[in-house]
């Protein structure tokens, strides 16, 4: 599974023209899930993006977490996070599940990152066309892949 975060003061979707979600101060998370994603990749990675110190505490310090600061979640599927570019000019998405597997696990993955969080969490819809639109505050941008827990 893997994930591009963005620390955001407002992010929201668009689905052919019209807003299907919103959030204010936050995380945008971008999901990619691969056919080798497991419970265990769910668990890790909710767990770690609620507890993850990117926003600013009292001193002004880079030290709460967005489950601290009462902050938003949104969530969007992106499969182009698993592109595979070493051979060529057009990009492979082989690794990336097929619908019939991610779209279970990008339902669990909501329903544990919002039991992390406490909270509902925003998302896109699974296989639209969106557009996606952030001001990223910062900018703070962060990769994180659960196959290379860094």
């Amino acid at each position: 599974m893997r994930a591009l975060i963005q620390r955001v003061s407002t992010a929201e979707v668009h689905i052919e023209s019209e807003p299907a979600a919103r959030i204010d101060a936050g995380l945008l998370i971008l999901l990619g899930i691969e056919e080798a994603d497991q419970d265990e990749d769910i668990e890790w990675l909710a767990g770690k993006l609620a507890r993850l110190r990117i926003f600013s505490d009292a001193e002004g310090k880079m030290n709460a977490s967005v489950t601290e600061i009462g902050g938003d979640a949104l969530v969007v599927s992106q499969f182009t996070l698993h592109a595979n570019t070493r051979k060529g000019n057009r990009p492979s998405f082989i690794r990336a599940a097929r619908p019939e597997v991610a779209i279970p696990l990008y339902e669990k993955f909501l329903a544990r990152l919002e039991g992390e969080m406490g909270r509902p969490v925003a998302r896109g819809v699974f296989g639209a066309d969106m557009k996606v639109s952030l001001v990223n505050d910062g900018p703070v941008t962060i990769w994180m892949d659960t196959k290379a827990r860094e």
